[in-house]
């Protein structure tokens, strides 16, 4: 088959992040597609439970070989999972996957929604889920999501009915939709929300199956699917010479976090899926059928179906500014209708169309990426009309204080138009950070006081222009977000986004101190100007118990974005204490007690979040030794920060520069998370590093997953990885060596070293293993049976190979004193004499 496509090539075209806030500019095909569009009144939601979840092949041809309105709403922000490309974790790693599914989106043509559902883990039933989630407040946000989306069709990405077979939050979310589809429609279910929606029935309820529910391919093949709805997803679009899958496999590359880059493929395809609810059709090809999804479904609208007819069938490929009389007209009849779903989101899409088929150019640029409260802004704006249609800027008024003094100007054809504005910001303007991290959360909820962000799937920003362009009569306001843009010598024009930062942020340099007694520790407090010619002065906010000088270390910083280093010095008291650690900075007798975490990489926009200026002080009774680590990195975590805090003298190294001489400055080799699935070069280094252990030296790895690993010797001795893991984080530990010197030496290690792990105990445990090695802790969740395979230590040659699936990754970061203790001991097991 061979379809055009709808407004997708500047994303498949931009293909680096530093283009992510660059505004797009459709060719000629892309607006037809777009125009195409404007004439399809029908909508598809897709639901499940994380980032890289959705089945972007189903969204591709939703969106664009039927040019439904396609949305995907994930539960989660994807915050548990893990992280492939860097050390981010938590609610940072949910931004860097909120991100990469806008991104996702951008080259699908779908649309995108979250729920306030924290991803809190691997969870093992929807049971568990929900009790952590508030199950009502979840179900609400799907209802109010569903009620203004509105969608006609509901398809469910995980199956309801097979709670235990994949993870709880899957099954949960099914779970979920299919309640959620019987309650839309219900006035006394989540009345509250009928004050910013109303009431909606969705047509049908669909499970999108595919070999993986049945267990294999050859399973699925052979069973009977007469009664499934076998949606052809292997259309080529001429107009862009792809096919719908290599479109998908773009989409679902962009999830580079958890390693989900993709390869299309061409030729005839299908989505298979099972009506759950609603009325069976005929055609079971065609989830819309008898649905009405032209301009007839709203009162008042055939006449601008039939004009947008008109102007598809007339459209001039090399001309597109002969149809905006046409769109205009089109346009002035929306906003006269009578209804409130449809007409706002046909009214932007028109006005996009009518922009692009104008070669109307709009943009609002602030002079500095980032700004105070109560600043003043200079933008620069530019407006220019690349065609022969006449059009006056009427005005101009920026967001929120609404002011502007620039006078009507006409756009001649091809003319530059640039302007100098000033923004006033208000006092009281909020930093700029996604809205859901504001507030303190719990572990299964996000906290979102203002319903009407519900769903919105980024971070808001209220700092806008808007240009007012009358065209052929009719008056346009169209709005853009202020950004801030610059050149760089190698990637050219540089978009980034417009932010609120504070007068100044402040962080502790380490997130984790390990005291050991009543020793004194200098700790180094970083403060950053969010402005220029700030003064004021810093302090560390301890226990009573604790002692810190001095008192208070002054600053003065005449620069915008300079940052300053000081130090204190910080005594803890005898007795073994816990205690988190605030820096304080005091400007014109005000507090300022956030740190500024900025996350960038190239394939997603940039982001900063706002945290509490925090970190955790350990006075701990932990016994470590001089040992030389050298760390090999897999996917990135933050272990060796905490290796050097426990006093060990670290050195990062990469598996390409491992020598038998560079080997022998070390007594311990440690590979990072995931090294054996994401390091390659360490297949060809395993023998050395193996013969490091037979000579009377320790290795240690830390888990790796089921994903294809670079060598099957991973270890001297066979073992085998499974999905084992241990998701409850306070589940009891049994010790199965308890006299073993990995619980014994140099530190006692008790059940009270496994109290207050986070999010889990581990995971990726191996399942079966040689004789060799030695299993030494046991654990499971609730209903399960034991899992030994968390600590396996084997004696080879003179030395020890030691692999552990414990969270370590986890659990060091967050300063677990026990996660340190335990460390410590694995370093310190001695070679045989």
């Amino acid at each position: 088959m061979l379809k055009p496509l709808h407004f997708l090539l500047p994303a498949l075209l931009l293909g680096q992040a530093v283009l992510a806030q660059q505004p797009t500019k459709p060719n000629s095909a892309e607006i037809y597609n777009q125009i195409q569009k404007l004439n399809f009144l029908g909508s598809v939601l897709y639901i499940a439970a994380h980032p890289d979840d959705e089945n972007t092949r189903l969204i591709s041809y939703m969106a664009n070989e039927k040019k439904a309105r396609t949305g995907y709403l994930s539960l989660t922000r994807g915050d548990g999972g893990q992280n492939l490309i860097g050390p981010e974790l938590r609610e940072q790693l949910g931004a860097i996957r909120t991100q990469e599914l806008l991104e996702a989106r951008k080259i699908d043509g779908g649309e995108q929604f979250f729920s306030r559902a924290n991803d809190f883990g691997y969870s093992k039933n929807p049971d568990e889920t929900l009790k952590i989630w508030n199950k009502d407040e979840v179900l609400g946000d799907m209802v109010y999501i569903i009620r203004k989306f509105q969608p006609d069709v509901i398809i469910n990405r995980f199956d309801a009915r097979s709670p235990g077979t994949t993870h709880g939050h899957h099954t949960a979310s099914a779970m979920l939709s299919v309640e959620a589809f019987d309650k839309t429609n219900d006035t006394k279910t989540y009345p509250n929300q009928l004050n910013l929606v109303q009431v909606w029935q969705p047509k049908r309820l669909f499970f999108n199956t595919s070999w993986w529910f049945y267990g294999s391919k050859e399973k699925f093949e052979k069973a009977d699917k007469s009664k499934l709805y076998n949606v052809p997803t292997g259309v080529y679009y001429a107009s862009i010479g792809k096919s719908n899958q290599e479109i998908a496999a773009l989409s679902r590359s962009r999830h580079q976090s958890q390693g989900f880059g993709n390869t299309g493929v061409r030729g005839e395809d299908s989505e298979f899926l099972e009506l759950l609810k609603g009325e069976d059709t005929k055609d079971h090809t065609n989830l819309f059928e008898g649905i009405d999804t032209s301009w007839n479904r709203v009162k008042g609208g055939k006449a601008i179906g039939e004009l947008l007819a008109r102007v598809e069938k007339n459209y001039d490929f090399k001309n597109p500014s002969a149809s905006i009389p046409d769109l205009v007209k089109a346009y002035g009849m929306i906003q006269a209708l009578d209804e409130n779903h449809w007409k706002p989101i046909k009214s932007e899409e028109i006005k996009k169309i009518i922009a692009a088929c104008s070669g109307l150019y709009l943009e609002a640029v602030a002079n500095s990426q980032e700004t105070t409260p109560g600043n003043t802004v200079k933008l620069k704006l530019e407006a220019i009309n690349r065609s022969a249609i006449p059009m006056q800027l009427v005005g101009v008024k920026t967001l929120p204080e609404s002011t502007s003094n620039i006078a009507p100007t006409e756009l001649k054809n091809n003319t530059l138009n640039s302007f100098d504005l000033e923004l006033k910001l208000p006092e009281n303007s909020s930093y700029t950070q996604p809205y859901w991290l504001e507030q303190p959360g719990t572990v299964g909820m996000y906290t979102v006081n203002d319903p009407k962000k519900i769903g919105i799937p980024d971070i808001i920003r209220n700092q806008k222009v808007i240009f007012d362009i009358a065209i052929n009569g009719v008056t346009f306001p169209f709005e853009r977000t202020i950004i801030y843009k610059f050149n760089d010598d190698v990637k050219g024009e540089v978009y980034r986004p417009f932010d609120i930062v504070p007068d100044v942020s402040t962080s502790i340099v380490d997130k984790v101190t390990i005291f050991n007694g009543s020793k004194t520790k200098t700790v180094g407090v970083k403060v950053k100007a969010g402005k220029d010619n700030v003064k004021g002065s810093l302090q560390l906010e301890l226990p009573q118990n604790w002692k810190v000088t001095p008192a208070s270390i002054p600053f003065d910083m005449t620069r915008k974005g300079e940052e300053r280093t000081v130090y204190f010095e910080v005594t803890a008291p005898k007795q073994s204490e816990e205690i988190s650690a605030k820096s304080i900075a005091i400007v014109d007798g005000r507090r300022f007690d956030k740190e500024q975490v900025n996350i960038q990489y190239e394939h997603i926009a940039k982001q900063q979040i706002f945290k509490p200026a925090e970190a955790r002080f350990l006075n701990l009774d932990i016994k470590t030794g001089k040992e030389k680590i050298a760390y090999i990195m897999g996917a990135g975590d933050e272990v060796p920060n905490s290796l050097k805090q426990m006093g060990f003298e670290v050195s990062v190294i990469k598996a390409e520069d491992i020598t038998k001489e560079k080997l022998k400055n070390f007594n311990v080799v440690m590979t990072g998370i995931r090294a054996y699935n994401t390091i390659a070069t360490l297949a060809f280094k395993q023998q050395l590093l193996f013969d490091f252990v037979n000579e009377g030296h320790t290795m240690i790895v830390q888990y790796n997953t089921l994903d294809d690993f670079v060598t099957k010797d991973i270890a001297p001795f066979p073992f085998k990885i499974s999905r084992d893991r241990v998701t409850e984080e306070d589940a009891e530990v049994k010790f199965l060596e308890p006299n073993h010197p990995v619980l014994n030496t140099p530190n006692k290690i008790t059940a009270k070293d496994f109290e207050g792990w986070k999010q889990e105990q581990g995971l990726y445990y191996p399942s079966e293993w040689d004789k060799a090695f030695t299993p030494i802790l046991s654990a499971h969740d609730k209903g399960e049976s034991d899992k030994k395979g968390a600590l396996l230590v084997a004696k080879y040659g003179k030395g020890h190979y030691i692999y552990t699936g414990l969270s370590f990754f986890r659990e060091l970061p967050e300063g677990v004193s026990g996660a340190f203790r335990l460390m410590a001991n694995l370093i310190a097991i001695q070679p045989e004499k």
